[in-house]
């Protein structure tokens, strides 16, 4: 299993693959362009340029795309990971996409003879450069047992989530929770700041007691610097939140607070910020 195929070596696929580079995995990369994945050849990946040759000969084929549309294209296509990949090969998409894609990939990967997980990730940019991703696998447990040395390779938070799909509901349902905590953080800053509160005072406070969460330790310091550099970018959170609303239709859910959540993001987007971190957020409220 030391040589690998990765397909979608942009912010998140960088790291990943450095860091699978680093612990001596044979990595293969697939990208439009070579200009930008100069950085990752220089550490040792070797660049192709089709799918197809760079598929062909690996026994491990990893996927990080940006949307369901070039998963369901780069899986799909004449020339495509489902047509290139040897029978037996692990097929890993770590995309955060739709569970029913998910499922689509599984059932023509397995009458292919591929070993099919989905294994979307959690922690953004910052996680991904120092290998502490969660990482949540969905598909044949077996595989994922297999896998589990690629994973370690990339993540310190690793949970077997049941059959195909399950990963990516795991990943929606942890989006929901984020949804809910961001807001939380924006609001409870606004309040304070309208209060007059000294701001770094009252998040020293607030770190230890009941309020504390990841984003209030994360987004809150770059609010405060006015950084709203992208560790996970809000068209990629929207997305997330779009996904989860479509499953949630399935079962009748009202989930009112995503539903807010994502109203206040997508505004953000028609005012041009879609490419900021979600930690924008604040700007909602400021406006």
């Amino acid at each position: 299993m030391k040589k690998i195929a990765f397909i979608g070596v942009g912010r998140m696929g960088k790291p990943m693959v450095k860091n699978l580079v680093k612990l001596g995995f044979d990595v293969h990369i697939y990208a439009r362009s070579i200009m930008k994945v100069y950085d990752v050849i220089s550490n040792g990946a070797k660049y192709h340029n089709s799918v197809n040759d760079c598929v062909k000969e690996c026994s491990v084929i990893i996927t990080m795309l940006g949307v369901p549309r070039d998963v369901e294209e780069i899986y799909f296509a004449s020339g495509g990971v489902l047509d290139s990949a040897a029978p037996d090969s692990y097929v890993i998409d770590m995309t955060t996409t739709s569970p029913t894609l998910a499922k689509m990939i599984n059932e023509e990967g397995t009458r292919r003879g591929l070993r099919v997980l989905d294994a979307p990730v959690s922690g953004g940019v910052s996680a991904a450069k120092t290998a502490k991703l969660s990482i949540m696998v969905g598909g044949n447990e077996d595989d994922y047992v297999a896998c589990l040395p690629l994973f370690r390779a990339m993540g310190t938070n690793i949970n077997y989530m049941g059959e195909s799909g399950m990963g990516q509901h795991a990943k929606l349902a942890n989006q929901i929770i984020i949804a809910g905590a961001i807001a939380g953080v924006c609001e409870g800053m606004t309040y304070a700041k309208s209060k007059g509160l000294d701001m770094s005072k009252f998040l020293r406070a607030a770190s230890t007691g009941g309020a504390s969460s990841r984003q209030l330790e994360t987004a809150a310091p770059k609010i405060l610097d006015r950084d709203f550099t992208p560790g996970f970018s809000i068209k990629h959170f929207v997305k997330d939140m779009l996904l989860a609303l479509d499953e949630a239709k399935k079962e009748y859910l009202d989930l009112d607070v995503l539903v807010t959540v994502m109203s206040h993001y997508k505004k953000l987007e028609s005012d041009g910020m879609s490419e900021k971190g979600m930690q924008s957020l604040i700007k909602y409220y400021e406006n």
